[in-house]
């Protein structure tokens, strides 16, 4: 038995050096070849960092400053002045199309989608809202929000209420989903389903008893209560 052991264990040592000796014979056949690839990869991380530290960062940076005044008009509800600038500052659009890969021309999106939401352009806003992608739980159900608004006012409901759902779906909290609720249930009323509208104003006063919108919708349950 010791010797079928010894000799079991001998086979297995001859295969390892065997596989090591391949291994070192392919080493030595293919080295330039493995220093290409090597070399390959360092130059690749390199790059990668040298365009984030000397291009992506700068660039951010830069934007997220010529972006400025374009929000300042937006505060001030000058939304010509903030989309297309006063030719010293900059607006939105032009952040849009010189700085699109930054943070500042991903924000730019929003800014022009309500500003032209507010100007009554409902077309644009929603092809800029579109394009607005944010993980941010309270901008991001805001985006999706006023793409509804600038759909109820094109009178299209269904994608209304299609976008106010993903509204909710993006991100549920005290503060923007009760007001988005508000604005289905008020879709449902245009529709005339007065019935889906009242079990949505219940919902609201049920599980968001302390919002702004919780204390308004008992008059639109009586209204509704009373029409029924």
């Amino acid at each position: 038995m010791a010797k079928n052991k010894n000799i079991k264990h001998e086979d297995s040592m001859q295969e390892v050096e065997q596989a090591l000796t391949k291994t070192e014979q392919f080493l030595e056949n293919h080295l330039n070849l493995v220093l290409y690839v090597i070399g390959g990869i360092i130059i690749v991380i390199l790059g990668v960092l040298g365009v984030q530290r000397y291009y992506v960062s700068p660039k951010n940076a830069e934007a997220q400053e010529q972006i400025y005044g374009a929000q300042n008009y937006f505060t001030k509800d000058s939304f010509n002045l903030a989309l297309n600038g006063d030719g010293i500052s900059l607006g939105f659009l032009d952040i849009i199309d010189n700085y699109n890969s930054t943070d500042a021309g991903k924000l730019a999106q929003y800014y022009a989608g309500i500003s032209y939401l507010h100007l009554g352009d409902y077309e644009a806003a929603i092809d800029h809202l579109k394009k607005f992608k944010a993980d941010d739980k309270l901008v991001a159900p805001l985006a999706q929000s006023a793409m509804g608004d600038a759909y109820v006012e094109l009178g299209d409901y269904d994608e209304a209420i299609t976008a106010y759902n993903k509204a909710l779906k993006v991100s549920e909290n005290d503060f923007t989903s009760p007001a988005i609720m508000n604005k289905i249930a008020l879709v449902y009323e245009k529709q005339g389903n007065s019935g889906k509208a009242l079990d949505i104003y219940n919902e609201i006063k049920k599980e968001y008893p302390g919002s702004t919108d919780a204390v308004n919708v008992e008059k639109s349950i009586a209204r509704i209560q009373q029409n029924m």
